[in-house]
C-alpha cells in the first residue's frame, strides 16, 4: 500500500460554512423570483405565523416558507394534498446547508396558471412596447358615434346605455360578441375590425361586467391585445370591476375601471356643457357690446375731426384770414405815411449821438496803447538785465570747477584703459595708468595692491 503526503500549506480550505453562504449567494444572484407548481405537503401554520411546508410532484421536493407578512393575503385556507401555484425566490438556509423557496404568494394550481400567464403576456407587450404611452390615441372631445363592443344581453351594454342616454345625444352601435369562455377571443377581434373597417365611429368601447378570473380571462388574449393595438380608432377597455386588470387594459388607450365609467369618459355631460356654452353666449355678448360701444366712440371722434376738416369749413377758414389781412394792411398803409418825418428826423440823430461816441472810444483806445508799449519796454530791459548777471555768476561758478583749473591747481586725473579711476578698489598691481597733469600726461605703474 502506498503512502501519499498533502503539503497543506499550499491549498486553499474553506469551512462548511464558507461552502454554504458561498451556495447561497449563487443560488440568489443567478435565479429570478419565479412560479413553482407542486401538492402541498407537511404544511404547518406555525404560532408566530409564519408557514413552512413542501411543494412536491413525482420527481421531487422543495422546501418551502411562506412568511407571516404576506401569507395573510391568501384568499384560501392551505392544507396538505393541494396542488398551488407559488411565486417566490430561491434562497439558502446556510445553516442546514439546504435550499428553499421564500413565496410571497400562492394561489390554487388553476388560478396560478392563469396569473401566471397572464404576467408572462404582460411582460411580453410590455418589452414589445404595445403599452407605451407614445402609441395612445387621444379621445375625440365630442364624439358622435360610439362602437360598442359586448354581449348584447349583458348588464354592461344597458349601463352603458342608460348613461349616454342621461349624458350626450350619441348614436351607438353595438357590436354582440362573447365575453366569455375560449371563443370570445374570436368575436371580440372581429368586433374591432369591423369597426375599423366601417369607419362610422369616433370611438370604440370593449367591455363586460364583472366576474371571476375565469370569466375575465379571455380579455387576456394575445391577438385581442394586438387587434386593439392595431386599431386606427381610439379604443376604451372597460371589463370587470375596479380591482381587475385585463391586458386589454393595457394596450387600450384608456382603461375605464366598470362599464359605467367608460360612458362618462366617452362622452361629455351636455348640462355642463349648456352651462359652459351659456357662460360663453354672455361673454361674447359683453365682449359684442363694450366693441359696438368702443366702435361707435371712435365714430363720433371721426365725424367731428371730419367735420373741421370739411372743404366749405376750411374755405370759410381762408376767407375770414384774407379779409383780417386786407384790413391789417390798410392800417399799416396808413401808419406808414404819418411817421415817415419823424423817422427822417430820428434817423440823423442817431447818426450823429454814434459818430461822437466812436470818436470818444478811439481817442481812450490810443492813449491805453501808449502806455502799454511804455510799460512793456520798461519790463523787457529789467528782465534782460537779471538775466544778464545770472549769467556771468553761473560762467565764473563754472570757471572754477573746469578741469583745466583743478589741474592747474596740482589735481591729476588718473586714466585705466578708456575708464577713470574713481576708487583704489579698481586698481591691483601691474595696472598701467595714464596721469594726466597741466602740463601733460605720464604712464605708471600699480607696484603695490596697498
Amino acid at each position: 500500500m502506498g503512502i501519499y503526503c498533502f503539503l497543506m500549506e499550499n491549498i486553499q480550505v474553506f469551512s462548511v460554512f464558507e461552502i454554504s453562504r458561498h451556495i447561497r449567494q449563487v443560488l440568489e444572484s443567478s435565479i429570478e423570483a419565479l412560479y413553482v407548481k407542486g401538492e402541498i405537503s407537511n404544511f404547518v401554520h406555525h404560532s408566530s405565523g409564519h408557514m413552512y411546508f413542501n411543494l412536491k410532484d413525482e420527481y421531487a421536493t422543495l422546501r418551502c416558507t411562506l412568511f407571516k407578512n404576506a401569507n395573510y393575503k391568501l384568499s384560501f385556507k392551505p392544507a396538505d394534498g393541494q396542488s398551488v401555484v407559488c411565486f417566490g425566490k430561491i434562497t439558502s438556509y446556510e445553516k442546514g446547508g439546504s435550499y428553499n423557496l421564500n413565496v410571497s404568494s400562492m394561489v390554487p394550481a388553476g388560478i396560478g396558471d392563469m396569473q401566471a400567464r397572464f404576467e408572462a403576456l404582460k411582460k411580453q407587450l410590455r418589452e414589445e412596447g404595445l403599452f407605451d404611452e407614445a402609441h395612445k390615441k387621444k379621445l375625440p372631445p365630442y364624439p358622435e358615434r360610439i362602437g360598442i363592443v359586448t354581449s348584447p344581453t349583458g348588464a354592461a351594454l344597458q349601463d352603458i346605455s342608460n348613461i349616454l342616454k342621461r349624458r350626450y345625444p350619441v348614436e351607438a352601435f353595438v357590436y354582440p360578441a362573447l365575453v366569455q369562455g375560449k371563443d370570445a377571443p374570436r368575436t371580440l377581434i372581429r368586433g374591432i375590425e369591423y369597426f375599423n373597417a366601417e369607419g362610422r365611429v369616433d370611438l370604440i368601447i370593449i367591455t363586460r361586467g364583472g366576474g371571476s378570473q375565469e370569466d375575465l380571462f379571455c380579455f387576456n388574449d394575445e391577438e385581442l391585445a394586438r387587434a386593439i393595438f392595431r386599431s386606427k380608432i381610439p379604443v376604451i377597455s372597460a371589463v370587470g370591476h375596479e380591482i381587475d386588470f385585463s391586458i386589454s387594459d393595457f394596450v387600450a388607450d384608456l382603461r375605464a375601471p366598470t362599464p359605467s365609467a367608460a360612458a362618462e369618459i366617452a362622452v361629455p355631460n351636455k348640462d355642463d356643457l349648456m352651462s359652459y356654452l351659456g357662460s360663453m353666449q354672455q361673454r361674447l355678448s359683453l365682449s359684442a357690446k363694450n366693441r359696438l360701444s368702443g366702435d361707435a366712440h371712435r365714430l363720433s371722434e371721426l365725424t367731428l375731426k371730419l367735420s373741421r376738416y370739411h372743404p366749405q369749413r376750411l374755405w370759410q377758414d381762408y376767407q375770414q384770414r384774407f379779409d383780417m389781412a386786407e384790413m391789417a394792411l390798410k392800417n399799416i398803409k396808413h401808419l406808414i405815411r404819418e411817421p415817415q418825418t419823424a423817422f427822417q428826423k430820428a434817423q440823423h440823430s442817431l447818426i450823429s449821438i454814434a459818430e461822437i461816441k466812436i470818436r470818444g472810444k478811439l481817442d481812450r483806445g490810443q492813449d491805453s496803447m501808449h502806455n502799454l508799449a511804455q510799460q512793456l519796454s520798461t519790463l523787457g530791459q529789467n528782465t534782460l538785465f537779471k538775466y544778464n548777471m545770472e549769467l556771468k555768476a553761473k560762467a565764473g561758478m563754472l570757471a572754477q570747477l573746469s578741469p583745466e583749473t583743478m589741474l592747474n591747481k596740482g589735481w591729476a586725473l588718473a586714466m585705466k584703459g578708456n575708464r577713470v579711476v574713481r576708487s583704489i578698489k579698481d586698481l591691483k598691481a601691474g595696472d598701467m595708468l595714464s596721469l594726466q597733469l597741466s602740463d601733460g600726461s605720464k604712464q605708471v605703474e600699480v607696484t603695490k595692491d596697498k
